[in-house]
């Protein structure tokens, strides 16, 4: 068993609920463990879109990292994610930011995240749910990537964990 940690965004559509279906479908990949508040952010990379709400997830899962991508992969698309324009809007984004401590490098496949520590969005849900977690390669805890951080885009705390989330759903 690995504790997975998977940021969760969505900036079309009824934002709030493909986040609750992305907890729904976590179910499904392993136990749940936590779960961050509800952020409002403002997009990176393509600027001309809608804010996204953000926010992570821990699960404890048995699947492989590959074999859990897969099943993230699948959650996007049953809630309706293309991929047509890079960074651009999406009605669901999972990304695998740690398994564990594993560190890996291969085609489709990068632990931990290769941009998690570059991004706000990642890094305030992250640290509210964990700011003690470390980063395998770089040897620091979320806190201080945070506190290191360079990107100054807004991102703002709007809802408490549970509350975001339907009842009994994680």
């Amino acid at each position: 068993m690995a504790e997975a940690w998977i940021g969760l965004g969505s900036n079309v559509g009824d934002r709030r609920e493909y986040l609750r279906a992305a907890l729904s479908g976590l179910r499904r990949c392993g136990e749940p463990r936590r779960a961050s508040s509800l952020y409002e952010t403002e997009p990176v990379g393509l600027k001309e879109q809608g804010a996204f709400l953000n926010a992570v997830a821990c699960i404890e899962t048995a699947l492989p990292p590959r074999a859990l991508l897969d099943a993230l992969l699948g959650i996007e698309l049953e809630q309706g994610r293309t991929r047509r324009v890079r960074f651009g809007p999406r009605t669901l984004d999972l990304d695998l930011l740690f398994y564990g401590e594993a560190v890996m490098d291969e085609p489709g496949l990068r632990l931990p995240h290769p941009r998690l520590h570059e991004r706000r969005f990642v890094l305030a849900p992250l640290c509210e749910a964990a700011p003690n977690l470390v980063h395998p390669l770089l040897r620091l805890t979320a806190g201080e990537l945070l506190e290191r951080l360079e990107d100054a885009s807004h991102v703002a705390a709007i809802e408490s964990y549970p509350e975001w989330a339907e009842p009994g759903v994680y």
